[in-house]
C-alpha cells in the first residue's frame, strides 16, 4: 500500500486587520509589532494580514515597524496589507511602509458593484487592473479579495465567473473568497469552492470566513476539503460583528479531523491568546475550545475516576500538546478520585479516613463556592486535620453587615448542646461585631472566652480574588497559647469558623472539668 503525504494548507492570520474591526479594539503600534512577532516566529503561521491601507499615521508606523523587523528575519514576504481600488493611493501607502504584498479589495457581487460603486463590471475591472498594474510596476505582489463573494456567487454567479476570467492572467497570487456576512453553511462552502476550483484550475483560492451563524470553523474545514489553498482566521475569533474563525480551533481541527500538515506550533497558541486578550481588552470564555482556562479541567468525579483507572476521558486533544496541564476540579461534584488526583499532584499522602473528612469538607465548601483549586487544598487539609471534631456548639445562622461610615452589625443563632441561643452585636468591622454578639451568649452561660493574641489571614499563591481564605487565630486562656484555624471563601467567615472552633474547645474543656468534679 502506497502512503500519501498529508495535504498541506496555508493559514493566514488577520488578527491585526480583521481583528481590529472588532468593536472597541484598536492596537497600538508596539502592540501590533508584538503580536506579529509572536504569530510569525513562535506560532509560525504562514502569512499575516496586519492593517488596512490609508487608515492613519499610527497605522502606517505600525506596518513599517513590523516590516522592518520582518525584513531582518527574512519574513517580510509573509506580511500583507489590505488595499483598495483607489488609483494607486493604497499601493503608495504600502510602499511607504515597506510592504511587499497588497490584498486588493474588489467587488465580488454584482449588487455591491452596481449599488455601492455605481459602475458596470467592465468599468470596475478596468479600475482593478489599473491598481494591479501599478502594484506590479513597483514590485508589490497582489492578492485579490472578492468582497461579498458568498452572496455574489448565489445571486449573480455569471458576474463572479466573468470577474475571475478577466483577471486570471493579471498576475494575482491568491484569489480570496470572503463569506463577508457570515451567511454560508459548510455544504455551500464546499460546493462553491469546489466549483471555483474546477472552473479555474490554475488559480489559488483563499477562504475568508465570518462567524455570524457560529459556523466559521466548520466552514473553514469545508473550504479545506474542497481544495482551498489557504484559510483565514484570527486569534480568539476577533473580527467584524461575530468575528472570524479562531486560529486555535482552525489549526487543531485541520490537523486532527482532516489530517492536514501545518507549520503551526501549538504550544504557543495559549500565549498568543493571552497576549491578544491583554492588548484588546476582549476576554474569551473560560470554556473556549483549546485556549479557555477550564477546557482541560474535569469537574465530575466519575471523569476523574475513569482517568485514574484507565485514561478513559482522554482524547487526542491532550493539554500537553498546548503546553498545558490537565486538572481535576474540587467542589460539590467531586469524588474520591478527584481528591486523589489532586493529592497526587501535590505529593500529599492521607489515610482513607482523612481523605473522607477532607472530601466532606470540600463538598460542604463547594455549596458556597463555584470551585476549589489545588492551591486551596492544603488549607482545607490543615483545617480538617487540625479539628478535634467537638460538637458542643454550632453556628446555625449568621448575618454580617458592613458599610463605610457606620459600625458593622452581626446577628447570630448558635446551638449550645441542646439549646438554641440568639444575639446581635455591633463593632468595628464584621468580625468584631460577631465577637460582640458571641460574647453576649457566652456571658449568659457563665463562660469566659480566651484572649485573642494573634490573627493571621492567608490566601493561596496567585492572588485570585475568589481564593479560599485561611484564618489562623492564636488564643491565650492563662495556660499558654493555642491556635484554631478556619477556611472560607469570605475572610470574615473564615475568622468566624476559627472562633467557633475555639468556642467548641472551651466548652469541651469546661464539660470535661465539670465531669471530673
Amino acid at each position: 500500500m502506497i502512503e500519501t503525504a498529508p495535504r498541506s494548507i496555508q493559514i493566514l492570520d488577520t488578527t491585526l486587520r480583521d481583528g481590529e474591526q472588532t468593536q472597541g479594539v484598536s492596537f497600538a503600534p508596539d502592540e501590533k509589532t508584538s503580536i506579529a512577532k509572536l504569530l510569525l516566529e513562535a506560532v509560525r503561521v504562514d502569512r499575516i494580514e496586519v492593517a488596512s491601507a490609508r487608515v492613519s499615521d499610527g497605522e502606517l508606523l505600525a506596518v513599517a515597524n513590523i516590516v522592518d523587523w520582518a525584513r531582518d528575519k527574512g519574513l517580510a514576504h509573509r506580511i500583507e496589507v489590505l488595499g483598495f481600488v483607489d488609483h494607486g493611493h493604497s499601493v503608495n501607502w504600502i510602499r511607504r511602509a515597506g510592504g511587499q504584498v497588497i490584498n486588493l479589495l474588489a467587488k465580488g457581487s454584482e449588487k455591491h458593484c452596481h449599488t455601492q460603486l455605481g459602475k458596470t463590471l467592465d468599468q470596475h475591472l478596468a479600475d482593478v487592473r489599473e491598481t494591479i498594474d501599478l502594484a506590479h510596476e513597483h514590485g508589490v505582489r497582489v492578492n485579490l479579495y472578492l468582497e461579498d463573494w458568498s452572496n455574489g456567487y448565489v445571486d449573480s454567479p455569471a458576474y463572479v465567473y466573468h470577474l475571475v476570467e478577466q483577471l486570471a492572467d493579471a498576475g494575482i497570487e491568491h484569489l480570496m473568497l470572503p463569506d463577508t456576512l457570515g451567511v454560508m453553511t459548510p455544504e455551500r462552502v464546499f460546493s462553491a469552492i469546489n466549483d471555483m476550483r474546477q472552473r479555474f484550475p490554475t488559480c489559488a483560492f483563499d477562504f475568508h470566513p465570518h462567524n455570524d451563524y457560529g459556523l466559521a470553523t466548520a466552514n473553514v474545514l469545508a473550504a479545506a476539503q474542497a481544495g482551498a489553498a489557504a484559510v483565514h482566521c484570527t486569534i480568539n475569533c476577533l473580527g467584524e460583528r461575530a468575528g472570524n474563525a479562531s486560529l486555535a480551533e482552525v489549526a487543531v481541527n485541520l490537523r486532527d479531523q482532516l489530517g492536514f500538515s501545518l507549520g503551526i506550533d501549538e504550544t504557543h497558541l495559549v500565549r498568543a491568546s493571552e497576549l491578544v486578550q491583554h492588548f484588546s481588552g476582549k476576554r474569551i470564555a473560560d470554556n473556549a475550545p483549546i485556549i479557555g482556562v477550564d477546557v482541560f479541567t474535569q469537574t465530575a468525579g466519575i471523569h476523574a475516576d475513569g482517568d485514574r483507572k484507565g485514561s478513559l476521558y482522554h482524547t487526542r486533544l491532550s493539554p500537553e500538546r498546548f503546553n498545558r496541564r490537565r486538572t481535576y476540579a474540587l467542589g460539590k461534584l467531586s469524588g474520591k478520585a478527584s481528591l486523589a488526583k489532586n493529592l497526587e499532584r501535590l505529593d500529599i499522602a492521607l489515610s482513607d479516613e482523612q481523605q473522607r473528612k477532607v472530601l466532606a469538607r470540600i463538598v460542604e465548601l463547594g455549596d458556597s463556592k463555584k470551585s476549589i483549586t489545588a492551591d486551596d487544598l492544603p488549607f482545607i487539609i490543615a483545617e480538617v486535620l487540625d479539628s478535634k471534631d467537638y460538637d458542643h456548639a454550632e453556628l446555625l445562622a449568621c448575618t454580617v453587615t458592613s458599610s463605610i461610615g457606620l459600625e458593622s452589625t452581626a446577628s447570630i443563632k448558635v446551638r449550645l448542646d441542646d439549646e438554641v441561643l440568639t444575639a446581635a452585636g455591633t463593632g468595628n468591622g464584621g468580625f468584631d461585631a460577631f465577637n460582640q454578639a458571641l460574647n453576649k451568649i457566652v456571658k449568659r452561660q457563665g463562660i469566659q472566652l480566651p484572649l485573642l493574641t494573634d490573627y493571621e489571614v492567608r490566601i493561596p499563591k496567585g492572588g485570585r480574588t475568589d481564593a479560599l481564605t485561611e484564618c489562623t487565630i492564636t488564643w491565650n486562656h492563662g495556660e499558654g497559647d493555642w491556635k484554631t484555624r478556619g477556611v472560607h471563601a469570605n475572610q470574615v467567615f473564615a475568622a468566624i469558623a476559627a472562633t467557633m472552633r475555639m468556642f467548641n474547645r472551651v466548652v469541651h474543656d469546661l464539660r470535661v472539668n465539670t465531669a471530673q468534679v
